[in-house]
């Protein structure tokens, strides 16, 4: 088996057991090699090796909360993608979390195929580079550049600032470009099956990213598909 083909490793920092021990055997079951943390410091320690691709971080925690290990870890310049799981769906806790560098947020109880989906997700985000040879992190589409590790977004030189779900809709159509996605899809693949039927949605987020992306510029790269869904398609 090739370097790159190894089962991806992620750390489950989470003190309570019985969501632990469920979080370790999804995710085994979907291929993925998985360590556990009960306590903040042992998920400091454990992150600090940078042998993970992906870390489910707690945010109470005993010992240290998870923001504050989110935070030392992007103070020390560890840039694995973290995913915060909360009981306490506040916004001062997101913007928190968003502040310390956090990739995504997850609000306990949640659906299992949600935080699977998110998982799937954030991977294929940031392995992008890793299938490159030349470990170029860069899609583009047209005069669109979208850096995935930096998650820098430009068009024609002009810096656009996307919200994490916005980017990882724009990552997911522009590693589609050219073809037509339904609204169940999207919805799947960037916000998780619990969603499906909520597929306005996806229509309130394209309207979002037209006013970004497309607004004031000649050439406009997110096309409806009549009867089906959207598309990020170069101009022809």
């Amino acid at each position: 088996m090739e370097q790159k083909e190894q089962q991806e490793r992620l750390l489950v920092v989470e003190d309570e057991d019985s969501i632990a021990r469920i979080l370790q055997l999804e995710l085994e079951h979907e291929g993925y090699e998985v360590g556990r943390a009960e306590s903040g410091r042992m998920g400091l320690e454990m992150a600090m090796t940078g042998e993970w691709d992906l870390l489910l971080l707690d945010v109470m925690l005993p010992e240290l909360n998870g923001i504050e290990v989110l935070r030392r870890l992007r103070n020390a310049g560890n840039p694995v993608p973290i995913i915060l799981l909360t009981a306490r769906d506040t916004v001062p806790d997101k913007v928190s979390g968003f502040e310390h560098g956090a990739n995504d947020y997850i609000t306990k109880p949640f659906a299992m195929e949600e935080l699977l989906a998110r998982v799937r997700n954030l991977l294929r985000i940031f392995q992008q580079k890793k299938k490159n040879a030349d470990g170029a992190d860069l899609l583009r589409v047209a005069d669109l550049t979208i850096e995935l590790r930096t998650r820098k977004v430009t068009r024609k030189e002009v810096s656009i600032e996307l919200t994490p779900r916005e980017f990882e809709l724009l990552v997911y159509l522009a590693e589609h470009k050219n073809q037509e996605k339904s609204r169940e899809e999207i919805l799947s693949e960037v916000w998780g099956y619990d969603f499906i039927g909520e597929t306005n949605l996806v229509d309130v987020y394209i309207r979002y990213l037209r006013q970004k992306i497309d607004k004031g510029f000649r050439h406009k790269l997110i096309h409806t598909v009549r009867g089906v869904g959207y598309m990020l398609k170069e101009p022809e």
